[in-house]
């Protein structure tokens, strides 16, 4: 089994049943949903084929619902519309075609919120501008700075400006309710800035009686400066390089990448990372050997998932991409040198014993290569902590609670199964040694190390690790 899980996201290349099935068969883990294309008829038709599969294939593939956030985007553009250096232009939020004299943008605080000096990049940076001016009210006027064709529709970054709008939109929180209401397992909040703005959506998740769990999406400069605080208490983090390559200089990108990675192992906070990993496959049947570092980099570093974006949502080759992935995945996985970060605990808290336990549990694994590393939970803490040491061994979480079963697909190296027999510890751990080897995951002189919590009928912290070899 790869231990590095894989992100697809789900459109017109791969709606299909049967391409869906495929897909999953060869190795996707999650099925991503991007709110900013998907209608919610699709959302839920996606939704309701993820399961089915679920089903028939035996598998825990969860859903991502990713909302669009205040995402800033130009409206239409004459054919042929094209700026150059030093040109002087009109940027308003009265709808208009626009032309290399005028032209809409469709945030209405645009012109309160941006300052003289602040950059206004557009198409992933490829035309910049400075604002000169600003009537504060529907009119910015900016100088180019670096010209070229303005095209209709794409995006506006405006990487040195505060902005008043709130993260979830009016239609975020319709997107929202949708994915809560078909009990997708993660919801990925865009343009994250701040911890506020994780808290603030996991209250309406709470509050409509969901157990999603926040993906925090690292792209604006605000995120960095907060970056602790958001990995600390979000459910997992998505490094969404396309927007964060273009709001921060390009080439602190990779440093990044692997600060937040490290971050999520201490905070056992899973992490993706995402945008153009095999890009080139949209149109292509293989992918470019930058591509295939890229993507061996980001498992090498240790990063729990990779994302697939419009190479499975639109591309042409949606099977052979996630073929490629797995390829790069195993190849790297099996070369034993995927980074790991010693963070035992330190603060003597009410986790203090459960955290202890995980983490000798792993050192212990990795110390007589145990083939698996078993343990039983209700929330999923122990599979989260587990998961963050990236041990050898093959993570087996069990549970009788269904509903983290597929939440629990995104994390490194994990594979969930469903338990709900009442029984003493002793005879737990003899039923699911079985289980394990009628999926043939061990065998007779294996080591196994099992973590569970005594008496197990309290359900209580976990308080035990039993290493014992397969008979």
């Amino acid at each position: 089994m790869k231990k590095t899980k894989i992100v697809a996201t789900i459109g017109p290349a791969s709606m299909e049943l049967d391409t869906l099935r495929q897909m999953i068969k060869k190795g996707v883990n999650v099925a991503r949903i991007n709110f900013s294309h998907s209608s919610h008829q699709q959302a839920r038709e996606i939704g309701k084929r993820v399961r089915q599969l679920n089903e028939e294939l035996n598998t825990n593939v969860a859903i991502l619902a990713d909302l669009q956030g205040p995402k800033i985007r130009l409206g239409l553009m004459e054919e042929g519309t094209t700026v150059k250096k030093g040109d002087q232009l009109i940027i308003q939020t009265e709808e208009i075609t626009g032309n290399n004299e005028r032209l809409f943008i469709s945030y209405k605080d645009f012109a309160k919120d941006v300052k003289v000096g602040d950059r206004i990049l557009m198409d992933d940076g490829k035309i910049i501008m400075e604002a000169i001016a600003t009537n504060n009210i529907n009119e910015v006027t900016a100088e180019v700075i670096h010209g070229g064709p303005v095209k209709s529709k794409k995006g506006v970054n405006l990487p040195n400006t505060k902005l008043s709008t709130p993260s979830l939109t009016q239609k975020d929180l319709k997107d929202l309710y949708v994915a809560m209401q078909e009990e997708f397992e993660w919801i990925g909040l865009s343009f994250v800035r701040n911890s506020a703005d994780i808290i603030s959506l996991q209250s309406i998740i709470r509050s409509n009686d969901s157990t999603a769990r926040v993906v925090a999406k690292i792209e604006k400069p605000e995120a960095i400066d907060d970056l602790e605080e958001i990995v600390k208490i979000s459910g997992a983090v998505m490094i969404a390089r396309g927007d964060l390559g273009v709001e921060v200089p390009m080439e602190q990108v990779p440093a990044l990448q692997k600060k937040i990675i490290r971050m999520g192992m201490r905070y056992s906070t899973p992490v993706i990372v995402a945008t153009q990993m095999m890009e080139s496959m949209i149109e292509n049947a293989s992918p470019t050997r930058a591509e295939v570092n890229d993507v061996a980099t980001a498992v090498y570093d240790g990063t729990d998932a990779v994302m697939l974006s419009g190479e499975t949502s639109v591309g042409r080759y949606p099977l052979k991409v996630v073929e490629a992935m797995v390829k790069i995945i195993e190849e790297v996985e099996a070369s034993g040198e995927v980074t790991k970060h010693e963070f035992p605990p330190v603060d003597q808290n009410k986790r203090y014993i459960s955290n202890s336990i995980c983490y000798q549990a792993c050192k212990l694994a990795d110390q007589v290569e145990a083939k698996s590393l078993v343990c039983m939970t209700h929330s999923g803490f122990n599979a989260f902590k587990i998961s963050s040491h990236r041990p050898v061994a093959e993570i087996c979480v069990f549970t009788h609670n269904k509903s983290i079963l597929n939440t629990l697909s995104l994390l490194w190296g994990t594979k969930g199964y469903f338990y709900d027999h009442t029984k003493d510890t002793d005879s737990t751990v003899k039923d699911v040694h079985q289980i394990l080897k009628d999926e043939e995951v061990i065998k007779n002189g294996d080591y196994i190390i099992n973590v569970a919590s005594m008496p197990a009928l309290e359900k209580g912290m976990t308080n035990m690790l039993k290493l014992s070899v397969v008979d």
